[in-house]
């Protein structure tokens, strides 16, 4: 980042210098460059002078910093969906998220009724050391009152600084009274790999491309491995089902994991310069073993990358149905203490050319659902990223989508998806687009 900041303020200073030049005869060149620029001032001294009006005459106080927030957050906002402001804690939080571990208790919450309750203590971590059960209440944190908290206030609390002490009081069904529970914060790793053997098919789901992703990927392979004799192992499921995605070079390196050679994605930003491809190393981690991936309308961003590289190498079968179609590049630029901007910078292309924005990655196999009742009458779809507004416009042919199935049913022996995957490497079903054919590219 300072490297590009140093271009950045580089190519100002070069042009300061083109001016000066133009002063000595070639102003007809560069006078709509100057005029334009003159026009840009007078526009922020309007932004000036509306935020003193603002100051000086609304009917109440303002928050200073709250306006020139949402200044800045507008300006952004009205690029794309994907462009915003993050102050100093919201920046913070993003990075924990991607970054993939934090001190904390190792347990996964929600809200209900205003009380935060356990969903599930991770295993091996202070939480579940603790005696901390699946469907615990937590009623207060520190002896503060959960009540009227958001659930991220609440997260936000449990969180700390590693070897540092909280006490949680829980109600437990069963108990006459709450009782309190004293932990040591930790640091913890999200999970964002798990894996099961399913008999002879080695079955992976990334739930999202965090720091963690890749290693979590190799150790699940290797175990995978450890437990199924390589003639007995009929292949793998990767699930990306409603997976929104995470880190580019995690995205890249889990591809990488499938495959042998060739071009894995390239993004593609304002100037032919800020072009750049990404290639896959020789050597893959699966011993060319069959490859099933499952996508769904939940499926975005790093998880499009995966299943597009695949496909498009025909190295897997995408099952399931049409992705997201969020094909756009965010880059990251930290603003010091006052947080960052998160910019679209490029929009990422599969090997063959094609642009992922607004389009998606449409499944080899189209596979819907069956919902349940209390379900039919409700929205089961994601509206895509060509229904958000402002969104960018692909560049490649193809028409933009709409919404898509996004519904995985919690009980595996309803999930038609999966099943098929596993009828299908088993040999139980038959499918052109299994095994698929080829080995170069689809092309554009």
């Amino acid at each position: 980042m300072i490297k590009k900041l140093s271009l950045l303020a580089a190519g100002a200073l070069l042009g300061s210098g083109l001016t000066t030049l133009a002063l000595s005869g070639h102003i007809p060149m560069l006078g709509s460059a100057v005029a334009a620029s003159v026009d840009t001032y007078r526009e922020l001294n309007l932004f000036g002078d509306v935020f003193e009006r603002i100051r000086s005459d609304y009917v109440e106080e303002p928050n200073e910093n709250s306006l020139v927030e949402a200044a800045i957050n507008g300006m952004l906002t009205s690029l794309d969906p994907h462009s915003s402001y993050m102050n100093a804690k919201n920046y913070e939080d993003m990075q924990v998220q991607t970054k993939g571990e934090f001190g904390g208790l190792g347990i996964e919450v929600t809200m209900e009724d205003g009380i935060v309750k356990v969903v599930t203590p991770i295993d091996g971590t202070p939480a579940t050391k603790a005696g901390i059960l699946a469907g615990d209440f937590i009623t207060a944190i520190d002896g503060t009152d959960i009540q009227g908290m958001t659930l991220q206030q609440a997260v936000d609390k449990m969180r700390g600084p590693v070897n540092s002490a909280i006490t949680l009081t829980v109600q437990r069904k069963g108990t006459d009274k709450p009782f309190d529970v004293k932990i040591i914060r930790d640091v913890i790793r999200v999970q964002s790999v798990r894996f099961e053997v399913k008999d002879d098919v080695g079955y992976i789901r990334i739930s999202q491309f965090t720091a963690q992703t890749f290693d979590g990927l190799k150790t699940s392979i290797d175990k995978i491995k450890a437990a199924v004799p390589a003639d007995k192992l009929k292949g793998y499921v990767l699930d990306l089902r409603n997976n929104p995605g995470g880190l580019l070079d995690q995205a890249i390196s889990v591809s990488d994991s499938f495959l042998d050679k060739g071009e894995i994605v390239s993004t593609r930003g304002r100037h032919d310069a800020d072009t750049r491809r990404y290639a896959a190393k020789v050597g893959e981690l699966v011993d060319n073993k069959p490859v099933i991936v499952l996508v769904n309308g939940g499926s975005a961003s790093a998880s499009e990358i995966v299943a597009g590289a695949l496909q498009d190498h025909r190295r897997a079968t995408i099952l399931g149905t049409r992705t997201f179609g969020k094909g756009s590049v965010q880059t990251i630029i930290p603003l010091g203490s006052n947080g960052a901007i998160r910019l679209t910078t490029a929009r990422y292309y599969t090997p063959s050319g094609n642009s992922i924005q607004a389009k998606g990655i449409h499944p080899d196999i189209e596979v819907l659902q069956d919902l349940p009742d209390e379900l039919k009458d409700k929205v089961t779809e994601t509206k895509g990223e060509a229904s958000l507004p402002g969104h960018l416009k692909s560049e490649t042919q193809g028409a933009e989508g709409s919404g898509s199935q996004a519904y995985v049913p919690p009980d595996a022996s309803k999930d038609k998806q999966l099943n098929m995957a596993l009828d299908l490497l088993r040999g139980l079903q038959a499918n052109a687009a299994f095994p698929p054919k080829g080995d170069d590219p689809v092309p554009n």
